[in-house]
């Protein structure tokens, strides 16, 4: 199923739509634990502390908006309680684990540089991403004048991606031909995740 066609589908029904919201959620939260996870023991500057805690912000802002559909579901993270539970899980861990691989072989880092190299290329990948995901659900929320509104995260995913590219630029100078790989690896695992969120979709009935 086409990406818009999807979207426009999982805001039509409550459950759904709120399912979806708590699948970006739970996402946004996966990704915050990963930049923690990613901290020398001592070298953590702002610019990674502001990722972290803005990352914390959209999954709290998200699992809030759910409020505005029903207050009584959605409340944790369980595999009933997302979309495509499974692919959703794999997808982060995944895409740090082939990122690790392909960064180690191409770096020859120790243990805390492959943490930062991967902190960056993930990131950089899923702003990437997140750059494109965001402004399409919007546009969806708008034309069906949802009360759901996620302006605020596009704002803040825009300067992440800004603030990636600088970091990359001081990691790297040839930081793009690496990048490219990482952008087709999670392209591949983001395809995976859209077609099992579409399978799930796509079996529902609608009134």
């Amino acid at each position: 199923m086409e990406f818009n066609n999807l979207l426009e589908k999982i805001v039509q029904n409550g459950e759904t739509h709120a399912k979806w919201l708590n699948t970006l959620s739970f996402m946004e939260n996966a990704g915050a634990r990963k930049i923690s996870a990613c901290e020398h023991p001592t070298k953590v500057d702002l610019i990674q502390l502001k990722h972290a805690a803005e990352e914390h912000r959209h999954a709290y802002y998200l699992k809030k908006q759910i409020l505005k559909i029903n207050p009584s579901i959605c409340k944790n993270y369980e595999n009933n309680e997302l979309l495509a539970p499974v692919a959703t899980r794999q997808y982060l861990h995944s895409l740090d684990i082939k990122a690790c691989k392909y960064l180690q072989k191409a770096f020859q880092l120790t243990k805390e540089e492959l943490k930062y190299a991967a902190y960056l290329f993930v990131t950089y990948a899923i702003e990437v991403r997140a750059d494109e995901l965001y402004p399409v659900y919007q546009e969806i929320l708008t034309k069906t004048s949802s009360k759901i509104m996620v302006k605020s995260i596009i704002l803040e995913e825009e300067g992440h991606l800004e603030e990636m590219i600088n970091q990359l630029n001081e990691f790297s100078k040839n930081w793009e031909s690496h990048a490219e790989i990482i952008l087709n690896i999670e392209k591949e695992l983001h395809e995976q995740w859209i077609n099992a969120i579409s399978e799930q979709v796509s079996k529902l009935r609608y009134a």
